[in-house]
C-alpha cells in the first residue's frame, strides 16, 4: 500500500484453511491481485504445520536427490511481504452459519469468505496391526520417519532387506522404485495391490514405463491380493485362496484417503466419499461465500470429476483467487476448467516417466524434464531460483568430476 494512501476500513476478510497446494497457492495468487495488494481484504492462512511440502518432489528424499529445504520451505518464507497472516493452528470446526471458524486453541476467527482447501487424511482399512506397524508417505514427518528406518536398515547386517509396500496407485510404484535403488541390491521389495491392475487410472503407456522400472529393479508386483493382518516382522495375505505369511523388515501403507473429521461434521452437502459438493465455480452448492478446493471437494469439469491431484489443485488455486476477487468486486464469477497437461512418475533415482500429450519420455531425460516442471511449479519465485541455482550447481559439479576423472583416466593410460 502506498505511503499516502489510507488503510481501508471494515475490509473484508477471507480466511483459508490448509496450506498445501490449493491454500498456499490460492494464498499467494490472491495476495498478488491488485484488490488485496491496495489493502481492500484481509487473508488470513490456517495451517498448523511450519513447512510446506511441495509433495510431488517428496520421493526424491528417500534418495538424496533432493534435500529438505528445496521441498519444504517454511511459510514464514513463503508468505514474507505478501501480507498474508498465518496462523499455525488446527481447525477444530466450522460454523457456516455463524461464518465461524474455531481453533484448536479455542480462538475464533470471523470471515467474510471461506477456502476449504485441508486435504485429505489416510484412509486406513480395517487390517489388524496395519496402524500399529505400517509407516505412511504423506507429510514431511512421514518422510522423516521412513528416513530413519531406511538408515537403520541400510547400517543392518542382514543379508537381505525385505519392504512390502501395500497400494499400487502413483504413490506406490514410486515408493517401491525409490527405496529399491535407496537399498540397492540387498533388498527385495514387493508391491501388493488389492485390485487386479497397478496404476488403474493411468494411461497403458505409463503402466508398461512402470512395470519396465520395476523388473529392472527386481521389484515384485502381485495383483488381487488381500492383506490379513500385518505384525512386527511380517505380513498376512490371501492369494489364490490361501493365506500365506511374508516376511517384512519394513511395511508402507499408500492406498486410500480420506476426508479429516472436521469436514466430516460439517453441515453441508457432500458425496458418498465424504467430499464437498462444488458449483463449477468451486463455491460450496449451499454456501456460496465459501469455495473448496483440492482433496477436499468434488469438483466436475463438463461432468466428469476433476482428480484429486497436486496438478488439478494447482489449477482450481488459480480460479479460486479470481473468483474470490469478482465475488469482492461484485463482478461475475467464471467456471473452473480442468486442462490436463499430462502424467509424471518418478520411477527411481535418475528416471522418470512423462506422458503429455500423446508424448512419452522415459528414463534420465524424462527425470530432468520433470525436475524443471515441478521447479518452475515451486510456490515463489525467489525460492524456485534458489532450487534452480543450487541444482545447476550440482550439475556442473557433476560434470567437472566426470571431466576429472576422464583426464586422469586418459593420463594413467598415457604413462
Amino acid at each position: 500500500m502506498p505511503n499516502n494512501q489510507q488503510p481501508i476500513l471494515n475490509v473484508p476478510h477471507v480466511c483459508i484453511l490448509g496450506g498445501g497446494f490449493a491454500g498456499l497457492y490460492t494464498a499467494l495468487y490472491l495476495s498478488n491481485s491488485a484488490w488485496a495488494r491496495s489493502g481492500r481484504c484481509k487473508i488470513t492462512l490456517v495451517e498448523p504445520n511450519d513447512r510446506f511440502l511441495f509433495s510431488p518432489l517428496s520421493y526424491e528424499l528417500i534418495t538424496g536427490e533432493l534435500q529438505a529445504w528445496e521441498i519444504a520451505p517454511s511459510y514464514q518464507k513463503l508468505l514474507a511481504n505478501t501480507g498474508v497472516v498465518l496462523c499455525e493452528q488446527k481447525m477444530q470446526k466450522v460454523a457456516l452459519k455463524n461464518r465461524e471458524v474455531t481453533l484448536e486453541d479455542g480462538t475464533a476467527l470471523n470471515y467474510d469468505y471461506l477456502v476449504f482447501a485441508v486435504g485429505a487424511q489416510n484412509r486406513w482399512a480395517t487390517i489388524s496391526g496395519l496402524r500399529a506397524y505400517a509407516l505412511t508417505f504423506r507429510t514431511l514427518a512421514d518422510a522423516e520417519r521412513l528416513e530413519a528406518k531406511l538408515t537403520i536398515l541400510g547400517a543392518s547386517e542382514r543379508q537381505w532387506l525385505k519392504v512390502i509396500i501395500l497400494g499400487g496407485g502413483a504413490s506406490g510404484v514410486e515408493l517401491a522404485c525409490k527405496i529399491a535403488d535407496r537399498l540397492g541390491k540387498r533388498a527385495q521389495v514387493h508391491l501388493i495391490e488389492r485390485g487386479d491392475e497397478i496404476l488403474k487410472p493411468f494411461p497403458s503407456g505409463l503402466r508398461k514405463a512402470a512395470y519396465r522400472a520395476m523388473r529392472a529393479r527386481r521389484i515384485q508386483v502381485e495383483c488381487g491380493t488381500e492383506v490379513i493382518a500385518v505384525e512386527t516382522e511380517s505380513i498376512t495375505v490371501m492369494r489364490n485362496d490361501q493365506i500365506v505369511e511374508l516376511p517384512a523388515d519394513l511395511v508402507l501403507w499408500a492406498a486410500g484417503t480420506e476426508s479429516r473429521e472436521p469436514i466430516a461434521r460439517l453441515n453441508a452437502a457432500k458425496n458418498e466419499r465424504g467430499q464437498l459438493l462444488t458449483r463449477p465455480t468451486l463455491q460450496l452448492v449451499d454456501h456460496p461465500e465459501v469455495f473448496a478446493l483440492g482433496d477436499v471437494a468434488e469438483v466436475r469439469n463438463q461432468h466428469k470429476i476433476v482428480p484429486a491431484t497436486a496438478q488439478a489443485a494447482y489449477q482450481q488455486a488459480s480460479r479460486a483467487a479470481k473468483n474470490l476477487e469478482a465475488l469482492m468486486r461484485g463482478k461475475p464469477l467464471r467456471p473452473f476448467r480442468y486442462l490436463h497437461l499430462g502424467d509424471m512418475l518418478t520411477l527411481g533415482k535418475g528416471a522418470a516417466i512423462v506422458s503429455s500429450f500423446s508424448i512419452n519420455l522415459e528414463g534420465q531425460l524424462a527425470a530432468i524434464v520433470r525436475r524443471l516442471v515441478y521447479i518452475q511449479r515451486l510456490p515463489t519465485l525467489r525460492h524456485r531460483w534458489q532450487v534452480l541455482e543450487h541444482l545447476l550447481n550440482s550439475t556442473m559439479a557433476k560434470i567437472l568430476r566426470w571431466f576429472n576423472y576422464g583426464t586422469q583416466k586418459q593420463n594413467n593410460r598415457s604413462s
